[in-house]
């Protein structure tokens, strides 16, 4: 697959169910060899098997918007250890419950991916370039 905006994910920012500036957003690493998420149909984070989460990180800080593009500072996951890391999924995690945290972006294809993480800490830098995270 390649990098995308689930397309429930795209409909909630255009909608404006998610307002990306005042929302928590998190992003948690996946392994596809227990679940791979669809972003035509997979929706919530619910849909993305506990499995297959690697580890998740905290609240995304210093997130902006600047001609439609999505960008936040990077994030550093600490001691991640499990099976290998396929793919990056951002979501919304403002609602209470799993079956409401909306699946935003999945990133397959960056620099370092896949990878197997060796208990160490994580960064991900988001690209310097004119897309940052994503852009609509």
């Amino acid at each position: 697959m390649a990098n995308a905006l689930f397309d429930k994910g795209r409909q909630n920012i255009l909608e404006g169910s998610i307002a990306i500036l005042t929302v928590n957003v998190k992003l948690v690493l996946v392994d596809h060899g227990v679940d791979a998420p669809v972003v035509a149909t997979d929706d919530f984070l619910d849909d993305i098997l506990a499995g297959a989460r690697i580890a998740t990180s905290g609240n995304f800080a210093t997130k902006t918007t600047t001609d439609g593009v999505f960008d936040a500072a990077d994030v550093t996951l600490t001691a991640v250890s499990g099976a290998s890391v396929e793919s990056i999924v951002i979501y919304n995690d403002t609602p209470a419950t799993e079956a409401g945290k909306h699946l935003i972006a999945y990133i397959d294809v960056a620099t370092g991916l896949p990878f197997t993480p060796s208990g160490g800490d994580v960064t991900i830098q988001w690209d310097a370039g004119v897309n940052r995270i994503f852009k609509l």
